[in-house]
């Protein structure tokens, strides 16, 4: 018994296309132009460290967007929108890590005891 060739090919016939050269450099080109700003950024010093810091967050988020949309080809018609909901659930996970490490991080700045330089050595 073997199998049919017409199956197989009915199988394929569901699936979104995948992303041409032209798409995955442009995503690329993107990839790598949201990571050289904020390294730059914090290489130049050209801002305070706050604002600093909200832009590289900022350029994150588009930066995770980009490599969404160019290399996994999540869209709305994909995968009849289990892909959204897998979106909606990434994005729920980084903002409570984003948040919580925040949240840790400047509790643990404000907490610190008096006369404790992180930079010396004891």
């Amino acid at each position: 018994m073997s199998a049919s060739p017409h199956i197989d090919q009915a199988d394929h016939a569901d699936e979104e296309p995948h992303g041409s050269r032209k798409d995955y450099l442009i995503g690329f080109v993107l990839a790598v132009v949201l990571t050289a700003i904020p390294f730059w950024l914090v290489i130049a010093r050209p801002l305070a460290s706050q604002p600093t810091a909200l832009i590289i967050m900022a350029f994150a988020a588009v930066q995770m967007v980009v490599h969404m949309i160019y290399f996994l080809h999540m869209n709305r018609r994909a995968q009849g929108g289990w892909s959204i909901m897998a979106l909606l659930f990434t994005v729920v996970i980084v903002l409570i890590a984003l948040s919580g490490s925040l949240w840790v991080m400047y509790h643990m700045n404000a907490n610190m005891m008096p006369g404790m330089d992180v930079g010396s050595t004891g």
